[in-house]
């Protein structure tokens, strides 16, 4: 598959963008890789070797995104880029739909910035299951 490929959900260019940030595990989040983004992000990409050796592994990891999760209204790299940048705010959550949780952010910081960093790790999950209602399939 090509980044144009309309089955497309994550994009390897914005992976490689956010490797840049990889020894914080930014860019395994992104790939639907929690636990081992939060290790990354605890051990400086395991030291950096980790984070070196991922510069290789993108494109497989782009590439299993793909397959595990479900392409739909919601862009996934859209969501991410809201969740990184204004998440404390809860754009991210008024882009879903979520208007209740997203105010709830607003108003709390991120419900303190708990809820930012749970997002973090939930987020392709969040974003499958809204784009698979809306495809009609049933949850994964």
């Amino acid at each position: 598959m090509t980044d144009a490929s309309p089955n497309k959900t994550h994009s390897k260019t914005i992976g490689y963008l956010l490797w840049i940030f990889g020894f914080t595990g930014a860019h395994r989040f992104y790939f639907g890789k929690p636990i081992t983004g939060t290790i990354w992000f605890f051990t400086g990409g395991l030291l950096l070797i980790g984070w070196v050796i991922d510069l290789f592994l993108i494109p497989g990891m782009d590439k299993k995104a793909d397959q595990k999760y479900t392409s739909g209204p919601i862009d996934y790299s859209v969501a991410w880029a809201l969740q990184t940048f204004l998440g404390v705010f809860g754009v991210h959550r008024f882009y879903m739909g979520k208007w209740l949780t997203g105010l709830l952010w607003l108003a709390t910081g991120g419900l303190f910035l708990i809820g930012y960093v749970v997002d973090y790790c939930t987020l392709n999950g969040q974003i499958d299951e809204i784009n698979r209602r809306a495809r009609g399939l049933p949850a994964a």
